[in-house]
């Protein structure tokens, strides 16, 4: 057996819940031997959740008391297929992690929680890996919600609790008070299978790529116009620009802009984009960051304001519902973001669009009015073109035309 590429083996293979073929291509866990939590500081890896907050630290905050272990697969992102493609092609890698995480950390208790869709799938796995004495974690399978708050860490820890799966106002880390409040874990399904991975090969073989700040690899899902939408392995550091020739299937020129991290991301205009990596480090003074891996493309011709009101609209309608600003101040956004789309009192829509951003940011119960706030500024800047032409009547997009 050759030692695999990082995470590509294993969905080109289509193993699926096959527990054989699983073990053809990584061959079985290595014995614990305590230094899993050192290792995985040492490897640099980061969250793939969307924070990129590092994983070791958060691995090293968590005691022995009676601590629990979650492993988040709800992805309530619509522009994100990352961790639906991981389980369906490689729960094993996951269940790994999880079983490697928890004798680590000692943890009692080990959620994975999932879309309904993947329960039976899920379950499955588990099932095979214990008839076969794989591992003898006892990892519970929790339904999440279809809702965009629902994979919220705190809405994941209501949900396991058995309450509603919506985000909590919650001032005490999770290290410190999660469920029930004991400490606990909160990862993403893609951070637990690079887990299994540095468990088998260990953090050298984890920094082969990537970058010496930024390691490893991650999960992309692109989408938009793009000729080859789905999911594609990249290191870090990878030029934006050979990913989207290469794996998207299409060329700078033929973009208008790029929303990268989702629908609370941010837009980026192409010729901001050149020269930039796929990367913190290369992003952060355009004010981007990877986020999730989400690479939602705009092509030349497209209005960008209309796109961003449909996202609006949608991040409106599945708010908690829980707190002033996005019950009140996020339906009154997405009606302006709509009326300035289409050119309807285009001055008394903008106007609104910057004092309800202004109002919302930061007071929320949770980051979604946030994230919200953030995806508007970086369409009004980005599309600032659109902004002019939609005040003078004349956005060659609702004429049916191109630019």
């Amino acid at each position: 057996m050759t030692t695999p590429t990082y995470l590509t083996d294993s969905l080109l293979s289509q193993a699926h819940t096959d527990l054989r073929r699983h073990t053809d291509l990584y061959g079985a866990r290595p014995p614990g031997d305590g230094s899993l939590v050192d290792a995985v500081v040492r490897s640099g890896l980061r969250g793939h959740g969307g924070a990129a907050f590092p994983t070791g630290a958060k691995m090293r905050a968590i005691s022995g008391r009676a601590s629990v272990l979650i492993a988040n697969g709800a992805e309530g992102e619509p522009l994100s297929s990352k961790d639906r493609v991981l389980l369906e092609r490689s729960v094993h890698l996951i269940l790994d992690g999880i079983a490697a995480t928890a004798s680590a950390l000692r943890c009692r208790d080990c959620y994975l929680y999932v879309p309904q869709d993947a329960v039976v799938g899920v379950r499955a796995a588990i099932d095979e890996r214990r008839r076969r004495g794989w591992d003898t974690t006892h990892v519970q399978v929790v339904a999440s919600a279809s809702g965009f708050v629902s994979g919220e860490k705190s809405a994941v820890i209501s949900a396991i609790e058995g309450g509603p799966p919506l985000p909590r106002d919650k001032k005490n880390s999770a290290a410190v008070s999660g469920v029930r409040g004991r400490p606990t874990l909160v990862l993403n399904v893609e951070t637990f299978a690079h887990i299994a991975l540095i468990e088998r090969w260990g953090p050298r073989w984890f920094r082969s790529r990537g970058t010496s700040s930024e390691p490893g690899t991650m999960l992309v899902t692109y989408s938009g116009d793009v000729r080859r939408a789905g999911v594609v392995e990249v290191p870090f550091g990878s030029s934006v620009e050979e990913m989207l020739a290469r794996d998207a299937g299409i060329d700078l020129r033929s973009v208008r802009a790029v929303l990268l991290g989702g629908f609370h991301g941010t837009w980026a205009g192409r010729d901001a984009l050149v020269g930039r990596a796929m990367s913190r480090e290369s992003l952060a003074d355009i004010g981007v960051r990877p986020g999730a891996g989400i690479v939602h493309v705009l092509g030349v011709g497209s209005c960008g304001l209309a796109a961003t009101a449909e996202f609006v609209r949608y991040l409106a309608e599945e708010s908690a519902g829980q707190c002033g600003p996005c019950l009140n101040g996020l339906p009154r956004l997405a009606d302006a973001f709509s009326r300035l789309s289409t050119g309807q009192n285009v001055e008394v829509a903008i106007g609104e669009i910057e004092r309800y951003t202004r109002l919302v940011d930061g007071r929320g119960a949770c980051h979604h009015p946030d994230g919200t706030a953030r995806l508007i500024r970086s369409a009004m800047s980005v599309f600032a073109d659109d902004v002019h032409l939609h005040r003078l009547g004349s956005c060659e997009i609702h004429r049916g035309g191109r630019r």
